[in-house]
């Protein structure tokens, strides 16, 4: 049976799907008389592939894009491989005790998504836990903002968020969830070893069970007094806090 197919859209999106992931590449559009020096470099580059190229109309890229901005490319791809809940404990294992998680609970806006990928792909993360209900999923939008993380990363979309995280500490991962409230340091903790960090969604934050399946709660120092980060800077905050240290 064939994959089922979906339009990702996006000078980025385009080019990483090409260079990852190009066998799941069924077409590019191309905008006709378009001027940017990429989107010639991704006609040429799908050629070199063997993937059909059709310059079209920019009212075409519309139609296709769903009122995502398009940059004068776009490829329908085969829906990216789905990873099964069964198939993290491996992840942890082949990660010989530095495994680094994300778990995102209940980010909503998919730039925010996006940009959470992009840094967790950015940071080596092993891979990224979202919950099915009440959160963004992947979609068009998502994978044009991660600038093709959303291809690339092993990404769990789990139905019991609070249970994932409590079969990961089975597996010896200590999860630390972010709250601004909290009395700790991010920037105390030892996050060398099997470690998810665990933010909140862009208004409430960590829900309660999430919370409570926590080992540790923990926050961003902030000089200036403001009351929080965005969701996706706070996760490239402590994402490449875990890196410095993992590098030190």
């Amino acid at each position: 049976m064939s994959k089922p197919t979906q339009w990702i859209v996006g000078l980025n999106a385009v080019a990483s799907a090409l260079e990852h992931d190009a066998e799941n590449v069924r077409e590019v559009l191309l905008e006709a008389g378009g001027k940017n020096p990429r989107i010639t470099e991704i006609e040429q580059e799908a050629r070199r592939k063997d993937i059909d190229v059709r310059r079209v109309n920019q009212q075409a890229l519309d139609g296709v894009a769903g009122g995502v901005r398009h940059q004068g490319a776009a490829a329908r791809y085969a829906a990216a491989r789905t990873w099964d809940e069964h198939e993290l404990p491996a992840l942890v294992e082949a990660a010989e005790g530095r495994a680094l998680l994300l778990v995102l609970d209940g980010v909503q806006d998919p730039h925010n998504l996006g940009a959470c990928l992009r840094s967790a792909a950015a940071a080596g993360a092993t891979a990224v836990i979202i919950p099915k209900d009440k959160a963004v999923q992947i979609n068009a939008t998502v994978r044009k903002t991660s600038a093709g993380a959303a291809d690339i990363l092993p990404i769990f979309s789990v139905t019991n968020l609070s249970r994932s995280l409590r079969e990961l500490q089975k597996l010896g991962v200590w999860i630390y969830g972010l709250a601004g409230e909290a009395d700790a340091s991010l920037y105390a903790i030892d996050l060398k070893g099997n470690v998810a960090l665990v933010l909140g969604s862009e208004g409430d934050g960590l829900r309660r069970l999430t919370r409570d399946n926590c080992d540790q709660l923990v926050k961003i120092p902030m000089p200036g007094n403001f009351e929080s980060l965005n969701v996706s800077v706070a996760t490239g905050v402590a994402l490449f806090e875990a890196v410095r240290q993992r590098s030190a």
